[in-house]
């Protein structure tokens, strides 16, 4: 019994032997961890990534020089070069930085021009300026088709998915149906038929500016190019709609939209954005060939794609004007695919270490 009763006292500590801590060593010893979201999360595991990063430089570089480039050199995209307001019909498939003898005689006699960085192409016009506008209208097309898919495979892929049963049986037969064609021939096509029949209907009007192939270009990646959104928003939903916080929130009457809203699509967001990431290079690529091919944007308009289609008979004399286009549609599309790989590998929490 009495060792019993000593084995408590024996535990305890001497308080002698310690002393009370400092307000340094206190401070030192206060681990404070910074407040945080996912976005947040993910873009500092994004900014880490080199590629990731490198891609982004490469893209705000070419993004800036396609907007602001046009509006510091003074050609236009369609316009002569002129010298004493008069056309210069000697600059004509003038080399990188080459001055034509009119230009020459100009500087000469004292008048500052501004240099052909690029050269000019067969009609005499800038092909610096005419890249920069190409450059232009394919990340437009690449920006406005990822929105495009984003929305209508977002709304189609939640429906799908949420509703289930026979609703998605049917709405995915749909989308095999689509996926099962063959997307360029499709596209040709497509863009043959609305062609001839937009044409007419645009004559006059603002859309006539942005041509009827850009249209038809558009209603085909409406019609096409959103059933992989639509897959991937649709099997998330499957996953994420047997959780228990969903089914809290039909508890307490909740509808569905809402739930679809506030409960699952923000749990889809990675997915959603490294989808809609991987969209756009594949939107400009789609576009450049479609213009290689002449389906694309309406002339005079320059897309990279016409101008590596039109770079096509002087390749041999003049293969430069094939390089630039090329290397600009690869530069933009190799950098967005390294930043939807960097997008998956910090957002994607299956990819976390």
């Amino acid at each position: 019994m009495a060792d019993m009763k000593k084995s408590p006292l024996s535990l305890q500590m001497d308080l002698s032997k310690f002393t009370l801590a400092t307000e340094e060593e206190k401070a030192q010893q206060e681990v404070m961890s910074e407040s945080t979201t996912f976005f947040k999360d993910g873009m500092r595991k994004l900014l880490k990534n080199p590629l990731a990063v490198g891609s982004i430089i490469v893209l705000v570089l070419i993004i800036t020089a396609a907007v602001v480039g046009p509006m510091i050199i003074p050609y236009g995209y369609e316009e002569m070069i002129q010298v004493n307001g008069r056309r210069d019909k000697t600059a004509k498939n003038l080399g990188p930085m080459e001055w034509s003898k009119n230009e020459q005689k100009a500087i000469d006699s004292g008048e500052k021009l501004f240099p052909h960085l690029l050269g000019t192409d067969e009609q005499c016009r800038d092909y610096f300026v005419r890249i920069l506008y190409g450059t232009r209208v394919s990340l437009f097309v690449g920006f406005f088709a990822a929105i495009l898919v984003l929305i209508i495979g977002l709304i189609y892929g939640s429906i799908s998915g949420y509703a289930g049963g026979k609703v998605d049986m049917i709405m995915m037969r749909i989308v095999d149906i689509i996926y099962s064609l063959p997307d360029m021939l499709m596209v040709i096509l497509l863009s043959v038929v609305l062609k001839e029949i937009l044409t007419p209907i645009i004559q006059g009007t603002f859309l006539d500016k942005i041509g009827s192939n850009m249209i038809s270009l558009f209603i085909v990646f409406g019609v096409l190019y959103w059933v992989g959104m639509a897959r991937l928003v649709r099997g998330q939903i499957l996953s994420i709609k047997e959780n228990e916080y969903i089914l809290a929130a039909r508890s307490i009457g909740a509808k569905p939209g809402r739930i679809i809203k506030k409960h699952i699509l923000p749990n889809c967001l990675s997915v959603i954005i490294i989808s809609t990431a991987l969209q756009v290079p594949s939107a400009i690529f789609t576009e450049s060939f479609l213009s290689f091919v002449g389906l694309g944007v309406q002339a005079p308009m320059p897309s990279l794609g016409s101008l590596a289609n039109a770079a096509r008979g002087g390749m041999m004399s003049y293969p430069h004007k094939l390089v630039f286009p090329a290397v600009v549609i690869c530069l933009i599309v190799l950098a967005f695919n390294l930043l939807g790989d960097g997008l998956r590998d910090a957002f994607d929490p299956k990819l976390r270490r």
